[in-house]
């Protein structure tokens, strides 16, 4: 992966400079529109650090307490965006040693909490990232890396995340969070190593830009359609002979085209459903909506985020919880009539 490397927000100008002395001098106003420019890319860190966005939510708003709290000790030296890094880089460092770490159900393994006590990762609405978001912030929070990231001991994600996403020098790092830089080399180097393992050679962003946009749009319809008409050897048509499906918060999932396809004939396409498009992770995602009967509407399921493989589905995260949905711009439910015939099932 690339470095990001945003590197605006320079105390030296005297916009800037007033900014900061009007904060020092107890301005909220002031201290807003110093740190406002880094707020998306703060909490995308925080998350790419936990793997969850309401725990970014949380350590971004601590790290702007305590950035307002101890702006008498910031050191001028140019900018401020490495002290924040500092400060949410350190909160997030803790709350990893706090908490069991972040987990997919395919990735359950050695080392995993019990079932009772297991977090599921959460997935990242892009538009967190802002309307200018860059090729490389979105692959930075793609559902693998983020994922892997979770593996790693904190320093270690740390460095990585700092060197190798947003684009520090070894010897910032090393400031940053109290090092040496042989220290610091030496994590990248364990944790890249470690990525390698897991991470596919060809990452999202890469795979949706050698499709085009086009094909993209007429994959992402063709997936949602054959949901929509209950089309099982549709879907299944559209997998990777080794894909996986798994629905956090069930620990449970499949992988296989013999195993999904008999997992969804016993469970979802026993229901009527309608998708509708989102955008999760720099990556294919849907709000999923079942058919109520009663009440005659689609009410929400969850949001299924895809990992493509080629033009193929590598593997479906079907996230359980309605209650990111507004995360998403997403409605709570949809009208209109069901999605498909139930004699389209075989």
């Amino acid at each position: 992966m690339s470095e990001i490397g945003t590197t605006g927000g320079t105390t030296g100008g005297t916009g800037t400079a007033r900014l900061l002395e009007a904060a020092r001098a107890g301005d909220p106003d002031a201290f807003g529109r110093l740190v406002d420019p880094f707020r998306a890319e703060l909490q995308a860190h925080c998350y790419r650090m936990l793997g969850a966005v309401h725990d970014a939510e949380d350590a971004l708003q601590e790290t702007l307490v305590r950035a307002w709290r101890s702006l008498g000790r910031f050191e001028d030296r140019g900018s401020i965006r490495p002290w924040l890094y500092r400060i949410a880089t350190n909160r997030c460092l803790t709350l990893i040693e706090q908490r069991s770490r972040r987990e997919l159900p395919a990735d359950l393994g050695p080392g995993s909490a019990p079932l009772a006590e297991i977090a599921w990762i959460e997935p990242y609405p892009d538009a967190r990232l802002g309307p200018e978001a860059r090729y490389l912030e979105r692959e930075a929070v793609e559902l693998a890396f983020v994922a892997a990231l979770q593996h790693l001991p904190g320093r270690q994600r740390a460095v990585l995340v700092l060197r190798e996403v947003l684009g520090f020098s070894a010897r910032e790092v090393a400031d940053l969070l109290g090092s040496t830089v042989a220290s610091v080399n030496s994590a990248m180097q364990r944790a890249r190593a470690f990525l390698d393992s897991r991470l596919p050679a060809t990452g999202q962003q890469e795979t949706l830009r050698s499709l085009g946009e086009e094909r993209v749009r007429r994959l992402a319809e063709d997936y949602a359609g054959a949901w929509e008409a209950g089309d099982v050897d549709a879907i299944v048509a559209m997998l990777a002979d080794d894909a996986r499906y798994a629905m956090p918060p069930l620990a449970e999932w499949y992988a296989g085209h013999e195993a999904i396809r008999a997992f969804l004939l016993e469970g979802p396409l026993a229901r009527r459903w309608r998708f509708l498009p989102a955008y999760a992770n720099g990556q294919i995602a849907f709000g999923t909506y079942m058919w109520d009967e009663d009440r005659a509407v689609h009410v929400a399921g969850g949001l299924d985020v895809l990992t493509l493989r080629g033009t193929k589905v590598a593997e479906v995260v079907a996230f359980l919880d309605p209650g990111v949905f507004p995360l998403f711009g997403l409605p709570a439910e949809v009208a209109g009539p069901p999605g498909g015939p139930r004699d389209a099932r075989p």
